[in-house]
Protein backbone atom coordinates (compact mmCIF):
# COMPACT_ATOMS: atom_id res chain seq x y z
CA UNK A 1 0.00 0.00 0.00
CA UNK A 2 1.98 3.02 -1.20
CA UNK A 3 2.06 6.14 0.95
CA UNK A 4 0.75 9.35 -0.58
CA UNK A 5 2.76 11.44 1.91
CA UNK A 6 3.58 10.71 5.52
CA UNK A 7 -0.01 11.01 6.69
CA UNK A 8 -2.26 9.35 4.11
CA UNK A 9 -2.32 6.08 2.24
CA UNK A 10 -3.98 4.45 -0.74
CA UNK A 11 -5.89 1.36 0.42
CA UNK A 12 -7.71 -1.46 -1.38
CA UNK A 13 -11.40 -1.99 -0.73
CA UNK A 14 -11.78 -3.42 2.77
CA UNK A 15 -14.76 -5.48 1.61
CA UNK A 16 -13.64 -7.18 -1.61
CA UNK A 17 -9.93 -6.33 -1.76
CA UNK A 18 -10.12 -4.81 -5.24
CA UNK A 19 -8.46 -1.49 -6.12
CA UNK A 20 -10.76 -0.14 -8.80
CA UNK A 21 -12.66 2.96 -7.67
CA UNK A 22 -14.79 5.69 -9.19
CA UNK A 23 -15.76 9.12 -7.74
CA UNK A 24 -18.72 9.02 -5.37
CA UNK A 25 -19.21 12.08 -3.14
CA UNK A 26 -17.55 15.48 -3.45
CA UNK A 27 -17.37 17.22 -0.11
CA UNK A 28 -15.76 20.45 1.02
CA UNK A 29 -12.01 19.80 0.92
CA UNK A 30 -12.17 16.01 0.55
CA UNK A 31 -14.06 13.31 -1.30
CA UNK A 32 -15.28 9.71 -1.23
CA UNK A 33 -14.86 7.04 -3.88
CA UNK A 34 -16.92 3.92 -4.60
CA UNK A 35 -15.54 0.44 -5.24
CA UNK A 36 -16.50 -0.57 -8.77
CA UNK A 37 -16.69 -4.24 -7.74
CA UNK A 38 -18.78 -4.17 -4.54
CA UNK A 39 -20.03 -0.54 -4.25
CA UNK A 40 -18.47 0.18 -0.83
CA UNK A 41 -17.94 3.92 -0.40
CA UNK A 42 -14.75 5.07 1.33
CA UNK A 43 -12.14 7.79 1.61
CA UNK A 44 -9.13 6.99 -0.58
CA UNK A 45 -6.43 7.97 0.09
CA UNK A 46 -7.26 8.06 3.77
CA UNK A 47 -5.37 9.27 6.86
CA UNK A 48 -3.06 6.65 8.38
CA UNK A 49 -4.07 5.10 11.68
CA UNK A 50 -1.54 7.12 13.68
CA UNK A 51 -3.13 10.34 12.41
CA UNK A 52 -6.61 9.11 13.28
CA UNK A 53 -5.59 8.07 16.79
CA UNK A 54 -3.79 11.37 17.42
CA UNK A 55 -6.83 13.29 16.20
CA UNK A 56 -9.13 11.68 18.76
CA UNK A 57 -6.63 11.69 21.61
CA UNK A 58 -4.95 15.05 21.20
CA UNK A 59 -6.26 17.42 18.57
CA UNK A 60 -9.86 17.65 19.74
CA UNK A 61 -9.95 15.17 22.59
CA UNK A 62 -11.06 17.73 25.19
CA UNK A 63 -13.74 19.15 22.92
CA UNK A 64 -15.00 15.66 22.17
CA UNK A 65 -15.27 14.86 25.89
CA UNK A 66 -17.30 18.03 26.51
CA UNK A 67 -19.52 17.22 23.54
CA UNK A 68 -20.18 13.68 24.78
CA UNK A 69 -20.92 14.80 28.34
CA UNK A 70 -23.30 17.47 27.08
CA UNK A 71 -25.20 15.03 24.86
CA UNK A 72 -24.84 11.74 26.71
CA UNK A 73 -28.46 11.56 27.88
CA UNK A 74 -29.91 11.96 24.37
CA UNK A 75 -27.26 9.64 22.89
CA UNK A 76 -28.13 6.97 25.48
CA UNK A 77 -31.82 7.17 24.62
CA UNK A 78 -31.05 6.77 20.89
CA UNK A 79 -28.80 3.77 21.57
CA UNK A 80 -31.39 2.10 23.76
CA UNK A 81 -34.14 2.61 21.16
CA UNK A 82 -31.92 1.17 18.42
CA UNK A 83 -31.00 -1.87 20.51
CA UNK A 84 -34.65 -2.45 21.37
CA UNK A 85 -35.54 -2.37 17.64
CA UNK A 86 -32.79 -4.92 17.00
CA UNK A 87 -34.04 -7.33 19.67
CA UNK A 88 -31.41 -6.76 22.36
CA UNK A 89 -33.94 -7.09 25.19
CA UNK A 90 -35.02 -10.56 24.04
CA UNK A 91 -31.42 -11.76 23.92
CA UNK A 92 -30.82 -10.27 27.36
CA UNK A 93 -33.71 -12.26 28.86
CA UNK A 94 -32.39 -15.52 27.41
CA UNK A 95 -28.87 -14.87 28.68
CA UNK A 96 -30.05 -14.17 32.21
CA UNK A 97 -32.01 -17.43 32.23
CA UNK A 98 -28.80 -19.45 31.79
CA UNK A 99 -27.71 -19.31 35.41
CA UNK A 100 -28.14 -17.00 38.37
CA UNK A 101 -24.39 -17.21 39.00
CA UNK A 102 -23.33 -16.52 35.40
CA UNK A 103 -23.86 -12.89 34.51
CA UNK A 104 -23.73 -12.19 30.77
CA UNK A 105 -20.77 -10.25 29.42
CA UNK A 106 -20.89 -7.23 27.11
CA UNK A 107 -18.15 -5.21 25.42
CA UNK A 108 -18.97 -1.70 24.16
CA UNK A 109 -16.37 -0.55 21.63
CA UNK A 110 -16.30 3.21 21.26
CA UNK A 111 -18.15 3.52 24.56
CA UNK A 112 -17.50 7.28 24.97
CA UNK A 113 -18.32 8.34 28.55
CA UNK A 114 -19.77 4.94 29.39
CA UNK A 115 -23.43 5.84 29.85
CA UNK A 116 -24.70 2.73 28.08
CA UNK A 117 -22.26 0.48 29.95
CA UNK A 118 -23.33 2.01 33.26
CA UNK A 119 -26.99 1.36 32.45
CA UNK A 120 -26.20 -2.26 31.56
CA UNK A 121 -24.17 -2.70 34.74
CA UNK A 122 -27.24 -1.54 36.65
CA UNK A 123 -29.09 -4.41 34.94
CA UNK A 124 -26.45 -6.84 36.28
CA UNK A 125 -24.35 -7.25 33.14
CA UNK A 126 -20.59 -7.71 33.44
CA UNK A 127 -19.40 -4.74 31.39
CA UNK A 128 -16.18 -3.74 29.61
CA UNK A 129 -15.47 -0.83 27.30
CA UNK A 130 -12.98 0.36 24.69
CA UNK A 131 -12.50 4.07 23.97
CA UNK A 132 -9.34 5.76 22.61
CA UNK A 133 -10.41 9.35 23.38
CA UNK A 134 -10.15 11.16 26.77
CA UNK A 135 -13.67 9.88 27.43
CA UNK A 136 -12.03 6.63 28.59
CA UNK A 137 -10.52 8.27 31.67
CA UNK A 138 -13.83 9.96 32.43
CA UNK A 139 -15.65 6.60 32.22
CA UNK A 140 -13.11 5.01 34.57
CA UNK A 141 -12.84 7.85 37.07
CA UNK A 142 -16.44 9.09 37.16
CA UNK A 143 -18.32 5.82 36.60
CA UNK A 144 -15.88 3.20 37.83
CA UNK A 145 -16.00 1.30 34.56
CA UNK A 146 -13.41 -1.07 33.13
CA UNK A 147 -12.49 0.81 29.94
CA UNK A 148 -9.39 0.26 27.77
CA UNK A 149 -7.94 3.26 25.91
CA UNK A 150 -6.22 1.39 23.07
CA UNK A 151 -7.57 -0.13 19.85
CA UNK A 152 -9.48 -3.40 20.14
CA UNK A 153 -6.89 -5.35 18.15
CA UNK A 154 -4.14 -4.28 20.58
CA UNK A 155 -5.91 -5.48 23.74
CA UNK A 156 -5.79 -9.21 22.95
CA UNK A 157 -8.85 -10.31 24.89
CA UNK A 158 -9.06 -14.11 25.29
CA UNK A 159 -11.09 -15.86 22.60
CA UNK A 160 -14.79 -16.35 23.34
CA UNK A 161 -14.86 -13.70 26.08
CA UNK A 162 -18.16 -11.91 25.44
CA UNK A 163 -21.82 -12.72 24.91
CA UNK A 164 -22.48 -9.37 23.21
CA UNK A 165 -20.28 -6.82 21.43
CA UNK A 166 -21.67 -3.34 20.74
CA UNK A 167 -20.20 -0.75 18.37
CA UNK A 168 -22.26 2.40 17.85
CA UNK A 169 -21.05 4.99 15.32
CA UNK A 170 -17.56 3.48 15.34
CA UNK A 171 -16.92 1.29 12.30
CA UNK A 172 -17.13 4.21 9.86
CA UNK A 173 -14.15 5.83 11.64
CA UNK A 174 -11.81 2.82 11.39
CA UNK A 175 -8.95 2.35 8.95
CA UNK A 176 -9.49 -1.39 8.81
CA UNK A 177 -13.10 -2.47 9.45
CA UNK A 178 -12.30 -6.02 8.30
CA UNK A 179 -9.63 -6.49 10.98
CA UNK A 180 -12.01 -5.02 13.55
CA UNK A 181 -14.84 -7.43 12.65
CA UNK A 182 -12.47 -10.40 12.56
CA UNK A 183 -11.28 -9.59 16.07
CA UNK A 184 -14.87 -9.05 17.20
CA UNK A 185 -15.74 -12.49 15.86
CA UNK A 186 -12.80 -14.07 17.72
CA UNK A 187 -13.65 -12.61 21.12
CA UNK A 188 -17.37 -13.39 20.90
CA UNK A 189 -18.66 -16.61 22.42
CA UNK A 190 -20.24 -19.13 20.09
CA UNK A 191 -23.77 -17.95 19.30
CA UNK A 192 -22.83 -14.50 20.59
CA UNK A 193 -24.13 -11.36 18.91
CA UNK A 194 -22.66 -8.10 17.70
CA UNK A 195 -24.72 -4.96 17.12
CA UNK A 196 -23.20 -2.49 14.66
CA UNK A 197 -24.74 0.99 14.35
CA UNK A 198 -23.56 3.27 11.54
CA UNK A 199 -24.84 5.85 9.02
CA UNK A 200 -26.70 4.38 6.04
CA UNK A 201 -25.48 5.66 2.67
CA UNK A 202 -28.48 4.01 1.01
CA UNK A 203 -30.84 6.08 3.13
CA UNK A 204 -33.11 8.88 1.98
CA UNK A 205 -30.97 11.69 3.40
CA UNK A 206 -27.77 10.43 1.77
CA UNK A 207 -29.48 10.27 -1.61
CA UNK A 208 -31.04 13.70 -1.15
CA UNK A 209 -27.99 15.62 0.07
CA UNK A 210 -25.11 13.69 -1.59
CA UNK A 211 -21.80 15.40 -0.68
CA UNK A 212 -23.63 17.67 1.77
CA UNK A 213 -25.07 14.71 3.69
CA UNK A 214 -24.45 15.18 7.40
CA UNK A 215 -22.56 11.86 7.62
CA UNK A 216 -20.26 12.61 4.68
CA UNK A 217 -17.69 14.18 6.99
CA UNK A 218 -13.90 14.19 7.18
CA UNK A 219 -13.74 11.82 10.16
CA UNK A 220 -15.74 9.09 8.42
CA UNK A 221 -13.45 6.84 6.39
CA UNK A 222 -16.23 4.48 5.24
CA UNK A 223 -19.90 4.98 4.43
CA UNK A 224 -21.71 1.66 4.46
CA UNK A 225 -25.00 0.53 3.00
CA UNK A 226 -26.88 -2.42 4.45
CA UNK A 227 -25.61 -4.45 1.50
CA UNK A 228 -21.92 -3.60 1.84
CA UNK A 229 -21.81 -3.94 5.63
CA UNK A 230 -23.72 -7.24 5.46
CA UNK A 231 -21.21 -8.49 2.90
CA UNK A 232 -18.29 -7.55 5.12
CA UNK A 233 -19.89 -9.19 8.16
CA UNK A 234 -20.56 -12.41 6.24
CA UNK A 235 -17.00 -12.53 4.88
CA UNK A 236 -15.64 -12.34 8.45
CA UNK A 237 -17.77 -15.27 9.60
CA UNK A 238 -20.96 -13.66 10.87
CA UNK A 239 -24.54 -14.49 10.03
CA UNK A 240 -26.60 -11.32 9.59
CA UNK A 241 -29.82 -11.68 11.61
CA UNK A 242 -31.57 -8.35 11.16
CA UNK A 243 -31.22 -4.84 9.77
CA UNK A 244 -33.18 -1.83 11.03
CA UNK A 245 -32.95 1.80 9.93
CA UNK A 246 -34.43 5.04 11.21
CA UNK A 247 -34.38 8.80 10.59
CA UNK A 248 -35.91 10.39 7.50
CA UNK A 249 -35.02 14.08 7.81
CA UNK A 250 -33.11 16.06 10.42
CA UNK A 251 -35.04 18.28 12.81
CA UNK A 252 -35.54 21.81 11.52
CA UNK A 253 -35.29 20.94 7.83
CA UNK A 254 -39.06 20.70 7.37
CA UNK A 255 -42.16 21.10 9.55
CA UNK A 256 -42.73 18.60 12.35
CA UNK A 257 -45.66 16.96 10.56
CA UNK A 258 -43.69 16.43 7.34
CA UNK A 259 -40.68 15.17 9.29
CA UNK A 260 -42.89 12.70 11.16
CA UNK A 261 -44.29 11.33 7.89
CA UNK A 262 -40.89 11.10 6.20
CA UNK A 263 -39.35 9.47 9.28
CA UNK A 264 -42.12 6.87 9.32
CA UNK A 265 -41.71 6.03 5.64
CA UNK A 266 -37.92 5.94 5.83
CA UNK A 267 -38.02 3.47 8.69
CA UNK A 268 -40.74 1.36 7.08
CA UNK A 269 -38.88 1.17 3.74
CA UNK A 270 -35.40 0.64 5.18
CA UNK A 271 -34.27 4.08 3.97
CA UNK A 272 -33.43 5.57 7.35
CA UNK A 273 -30.39 7.75 7.87
CA UNK A 274 -28.85 5.37 10.42
CA UNK A 275 -28.91 1.57 10.58
CA UNK A 276 -28.25 -1.10 13.18
CA UNK A 277 -27.24 -4.57 12.04
CA UNK A 278 -27.48 -7.54 14.38
CA UNK A 279 -25.12 -10.37 13.48
CA UNK A 280 -24.39 -13.71 15.13
CA UNK A 281 -21.24 -15.78 15.54
CA UNK A 282 -21.95 -19.28 14.29
CA UNK A 283 -19.26 -21.96 14.11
Amino acid sequence: MPLEDGKSVIVPCTNCGKQNFKPSLECEGFSFVKCVSCALVQRNPQPVQEEITARYRDKFGGDYLSYEIENEESFLKLQQLALKDAGFDKIEKKLFLRSENEKPTVLDIGCATGTLLASLRDRQWRVTGVEISPCAKYARDERGLDVYDIALEEINFPSSSFDIVLASHLIEHLNDPRSFLSETYRILKNDGFCFITTPNISGFQAKLFAGSWRSAIFDHLYLFSAKTLSSLLKSTGFKVISIHTWGGLAAGVVSKNIKKAVDFLAKRLGLGDVMIIKAKKIN
